[in-house]
């Protein structure tokens, strides 16, 4: 039972979502992990304690609630306020480009905007019926993998990652989705577990978050894997890793897919010379780059350098 008081007043679903909306304010709670704002989080909590789908009908929402509901209600609030817990890891699932996936602290939250890409089939830079082989590096939960599996259905999918505990939730939403026979959770150290394996499509959200900027970050960012977030002085070393070794597993007109996030101007300054090309988002987000098999061959000796500063030009 949640120790939180229970005002008699609070009788609809609408009442405790309004409740939980003003608390989740007066708390000074951090929103930014499949909901931006307090209402949509008290929403989609409350619904998950009564059991019931995020798109009931609105008329819904003035259903009285029994006692043991309002209990029940109350001390998923006391978790998300307390524990400062992003939601989607109280329900265990998250929704990303239409699909529904499962998710726990093992994972980042999905959030990508590379999701509106993968609605449009990456679209003018590949022709979905010549797509045949899709890596999700860094992959989580394979949410982003997954739902490629759904926009090219002739490709077979790899989705590889270093931490095990995530490959276990991958495995756990291949199954849920019934992708056995085309999707394969691997464990790779960015490309190392990969071999010579060549893909149409490379697609990543890795950690890109520097040493000193995750320390700032919100209560909430701290409840997932660090090692998902945080990646060294500049948070670049995953990314440049990338940029080193992906041409070698592209095939010809294949392309590189990657959010930097807030990082992206960071990373042209590292590279000043590479032609990174920022996607301009209809539905919010930003930071992700694509480039093509050629531009990453083009500048291959600036990625082995590490830093294009340091190639003495002609």
């Amino acid at each position: 039972m949640s120790d939180f008081p229970i005002p008699a007043e609070l009788q609809t679903i609408r009442d405790w979502v309004r409740w939980g909306a003003s608390s989740f304010g007066r708390e000074q709670l951090f929103f930014g992990h499949g909901t931006d704002n307090a209402f949509d989080e008290a929403l989609m909590l409350v619904l998950h304690a009564l059991e019931l789908d995020y798109g009931i009908p609105e008329a819904f929402l003035d259903a009285k609630v029994t006692q043991e509901e309002k209990e029940a209600i109350a001390a998923i609030l006391e978790r998300r306020i307390k524990q400062r817990e992003p939601g989607a890891y109280i329900t265990g699932h998250m929704r990303f480009a239409g699909l529904d996936f499962i998710v726990n602290s093992a994972v980042l939250v999905p959030r990508s905007p590379i999701a509106e890409l993968i609605h449009i089939g990456f679209e003018p830079w590949l022709e979905a019926d010549s797509v045949n082989s899709v890596l999700d590096l860094c992959t989580g939960c394979g949410c982003i993998g997954i739902a490629c599996a759904y926009a090219f259905e002739d490709a077979y999918v790899d989705l590889a990652d270093i931490s095990q505990s995530a490959l276990e939730v991958a495995q756990q939403n291949i199954d849920k989705h019934h992708m056995e026979s085309r999707v394969t959770a691997i464990g790779s150290d960015v490309f190392s577990g990969l071999e010579d394996k060549k893909y149409d499509l490379i697609v990543s959200n890795p950690p890109y978050v520097s040493t000193e900027e995750y320390e700032t970050l919100p209560s909430e960012y701290h409840q997932e894997p660090k090692l998902g977030l945080e990646c060294g002085t500049d948070g670049m070393d995953v990314v440049s890793r990338m940029l080193k070794e992906a041409s070698s597993h592209l095939n010809p007109g294949g392309i590189l897919v990657v959010e930097v996030g807030a990082s992206a101007e960071l990373l042209m300054a590292k590279y000043p010379e590479v032609p990174f090309l920022w996607i301009d988002f209809e539905n919010g987000g930003d930071g992700v780059f694509v480039l093509t098999d050629e531009q990453l061959a083009e500048h291959q000796a600036y990625f082995d350098a590490g830093v294009n500063q340091e190639i003495q030009h002609s």
